[in-house]
């Protein structure tokens, strides 16, 4: 379902009011184990219950409720990914194709 035609703030108000994004975003935080993935692929289990567009909502409409193009992240994560709110900076977007490997957090003495 396309949701919006044209991204305004009062569309991105009236869709997060929707009863269809408040299922997709419960299944989106069930599918997720309400823990956020950004900290799991470094290995940190952070709870969380922000559920994020990957891809913006005001660039990609159509993947409104995509499952595909949401996460579960923790606050931390999402001010770090909106360089608009208090202590973000905007990361490059991720490619589903790559993957990111961590050391682990060990202090090797």
């Amino acid at each position: 379902m396309l949701w919006m035609i044209r991204y305004t703030d009062e569309s991105a108000k009236q869709f997060y009011a929707s009863s269809a994004w408040r299922r997709c975003r419960k299944a989106v935080l069930i599918r997720d184990h309400y823990l956020c993935q950004e900290c799991l692929r470094r290995g940190i289990i952070t709870q969380a219950n922000i559920v994020h567009h990957i891809e913006a909502l005001k660039d990609a409409p159509e993947k409104a409720l995509d499952m595909d193009n949401l996460e579960t992240i923790c606050p931390a994560c999402h001010n770090k990914e909106h360089p608009e709110k208090p202590g973000g900076e905007k990361k490059p977007k991720r490619r589903k194709d790559i993957f990111k490997f961590y050391a682990n957090n060990e202090v090797i003495g």
